[in-house]
Order: structure tokens, then sequence, then C-alpha cells
């Protein structure tokens, strides 16, 4: 977020660095490469609620101009029938940073699904099993090979129960419900950024130790006494960061995480936070994506965006080439891009049995939960079951998408099938 090091400054940010504060950096030229590969769409059905899910994903290799080779450190699930049962199923975004960030996203995502997948108490308390699952992921990613001392992940997932979506987040990536509002479709967020913007999240890293401080104000450029730092969506600046009391690192722009053990001992935490969503009717899809998304592009916006496309292939590259393009347009890099569509197909009041014990039946009521849910795994090889869709072959033929290679280059959407979603009102 703002720095040329990423989200985790791994060493003190010099002033004149490329990328540390907005009026500190100088644009570099890049040519944008249009890359169109195949994708796929996936069916999940829900039998017990008698609808269907249809997603897609995809994951943008970030550009950054110092170290073109650097691997993609983003990394994303999507797994169905989690325990052989039809009705759960599995969406996440996993964002690394530090210099084993790839390892400890990639990591972290094999890992909690295979926790979650193997806890016989899944379905009776999933947050409970969520909570468990994450601080055992945690615990298993310091006493492994990889050095996550000063590198780790954030980590938003999805789990669907039936017609119940528990959110799980660490960290700044995000979830986003696209409801419907009479002929309108809002943006509800799922969950909610865990970073020093937070007053709460802020104070509770400082009684553990933490200095809250932008880069500017670590250099003396700005007053550090002055513990306001605006908002999040309009601050312009490096954001507010987490320091160890007498040292120059870490850095962090984020308050939860999985790993970065350095940090923990200044309050960073991997305990997530939960919502729990009844789905329904109104509820069209949702949007999982790393905070490569977010950087310059509100809720509303991608939900806007995600909504003038009928086949989700094509919204993922839309977002995802916006997304990199705002990135240039205000950065000389560009941050990973990661990026889960599912819409909601077929969901009707009369197929919603109420099965879920301790849900809130009511319709768009979400209760936080501090302190519990989330993960995911499986291979993108696993993750992709391709599904023929409806389209002419005029317009197969102009399909293009996300390179399972992650190669760095924008993607762009078929202007084919830039049909908005329709609104069934009334």
């Amino acid at each position: 977020m703002g720095c040329v090091h990423g989200k985790c400054c791994s060493r003190y940010p010099s002033s004149s660095s490329d990328g540390d504060s907005g009026h500190h950096r100088e644009k570099k030229p890049y040519k944008c490469k249009h890359i169109l590969t195949q994708r796929s769409l996936q069916l999940v059905p829900v039998p017990s609620h008698n609808f269907t899910l249809q997603c897609s994903a995809l994951t943008q290799h970030g550009y950054y101009p110092d170290t073109v080779e650097r691997e993609n450190q983003d990394s994303f699930c999507i797994k169905t029938q989690i325990q052989g049962n039809p009705n759960v199923h599995f969406f996440g975004v996993f964002d690394g940073h530090g210099q084993f960030g790839a390892q400890c996203s990639n990591f972290v995502k094999d890992r909690l699904i295979e926790m979650l997948s193997s806890d016989s108490t899944l379905l009776d308390d999933p947050r409970k099993a969520y909570n468990s699952a994450f601080l055992a992921t945690n615990s298993e990613l310091h006493s492994s090979e990889i050095d996550d001392t000063m590198s780790g992940t954030t980590a938003i997932t999805v789990l669907v129960v039936g017609d119940t979506l528990y959110v799980a987040n660490v960290g700044d990536s995000r979830a986003v419900m696209a409801v419907k509002d009479g002929d309108r479709i809002l943006a509800e967020d799922l969950s909610e950024d865990q970073t020093p913007f937070r007053k709460d999240e802020c104070e509770r890293v400082k009684l553990c130790g933490a200095r809250v401080l932008s880069v500017d104000q670590v250099e003396g450029l700005k007053d550090p006494n002055i513990q306001d730092w605006g908002d999040e969506e309009s601050q312009g600046g490096d954001p507010p960061r987490l320091w160890v009391p007498n040292g120059m690192y870490p850095g962090t722009a984020f308050t939860r995480s999985v790993g970065d053990s350095t940090a923990e001992s200044i309050g960073v935490i991997a305990a997530p936070e939960i919502k729990v969503v009844r789905l329904t009717p109104n509820h069209l899809f949702f949007v999982v994506a790393s905070d490569g998304v977010f950087e310059f592009l509100p809720s509303q916006t991608v939900v806007n965006m995600a909504a003038a496309y009928t086949d989700p292939r094509d919204a993922c590259a839309a977002i995802a080439g916006e997304s990199y393009k705002l990135w240039l347009d205000n950065e000389n890099r560009t941050d990973d891009i990661t990026i889960i569509i599912v819409q909601i197909k077929g969901l009707s009041n009369s197929g919603a049995s109420a099965t879920d014990g301790g849900v809130d039946s009511r319709p768009m009521v979400m209760r936080s939960i501090k302190g519990s849910l989330d993960m995911c795994s499986v291979s993108e090889s696993e993750t992709y079951s391709s599904v023929k869709s409806d389209f002419s072959d005029t317009q197969q033929s102009c399909q293009h998408s996300v390179s399972m290679n992650r190669s760095a280059a924008i993607v762009v959407p078929s202007p084919m099938r830039q049909r908005p979603l329709q609104l069934d009102v009334g």
C-alpha cells in the first residue's frame, strides 16, 4: 500500500526511493501488453437450497520495474464440496508480502483448507473451526522451513454452507456483496480492512508496543505526534504503518496477517474477524479480491463494473485491467491483482430451508465475530473445472483471460459479452 517495498517494509525506506511517498515518486515508462488466453467458468450447485453459484477467478502478476522477474505473491482457492458435502464450498484470496510472500501465501492456502476439510466440527461450529484453523496454520508457518520473520500473507475467504456465508478476514484484502435495492445495485462490504486507519485496531497494536507512523513521520518530514491520517479511501500519501519501539521495521500497513513473526511482537495477529450472512434473493453476487483491486477502486465501483457483465470471466478481466491501469496512473509499479467473482443464480425464498442452526435468518443481517473463521487451498488445475458457455462460436473465438502461468500483462474483457446483469424488479 503506497510503498515500493509493498505492504511490509522489510527495511527502512529512504526518502529518495522511487515509490515510498507520493511526492517522491517518479513515473517510469511501461508499455502495457494485452494477453488473450483461455478462461474457465465454474458452476457450483447448492442442492439444499436449490440455487447455483457461477464463478470465475483471475490473478494478474504485478509490475515492479526494479524487479521485473518478481514472483506473483498472490494465490487463490476455489474448493467445492468440502468434506464431500455438495452444499459446502470455499472461496479465498491470499496476498503474500515480504521476501518470501509467495511461499507464505501458498503455504497458508494449502494448509488451512486441509485443516478445515479434516475438522469434524466444521459444520457444527464453523466459526470455531475457522478460528482454530487460522491460528494453527499461523503456528505451523512459524515452525516451517519458510522464513516468515518479515514475510506473511493476508487472507480473505468465504465459506458457503447452504444459504449462509461465513466471511473470514485477516488483513486488508476484501469481500463485497452486490445487493439489489429496487432498480439499483448496492455494494455491501462483507469485511472490514484491518489497518491502522481503524481506531480500534490502531489502539490495539499500540497497547502491544507498536509505534504507528507514516514513512514521512518516521523520516521526520511530518510531525509524529499528529496521529490522524484521515481515512483509507481518501488518504493520498503513504499510510500509517507499524514499527517496533526502537527500530525502523517491520513497517506493516496492516494490523493482522498470517506469518510476520517479528510483527507479532507489536500486536499483528492471525485471528480472523468473521461475519455471517444469510443469503436472500436480493443478493446477486459477491467479490473476493486482494487489495491490489481496492487500492484505487472503491467497493461500489467494483460492484458497478462487475454488474456490467453477464459473464464473470469478463467482469474479472475488466476489473483487473482497470485496477492495473490505475496503479500505473498513480504509481511507478502495480501490486499483484487477484479477484474471484461468484454469481448467485436461482435463489428464492421458497428454496431456503432453515437448516443452519444458530444463524440469524433475518435478511441482510451480518454479525461480526472478532477473532474467528477462514481459509483455503487446492491447485489451480483442480480449481478450474471447465464448463462450456452458451455463447456463439463467434463469441467463443474472442475468449481470453487469465494465464495460469501468471504472466505480467493486463487482461482485457471481450466487448461482445459486455451486457449488464438484468434486475428482476417486482
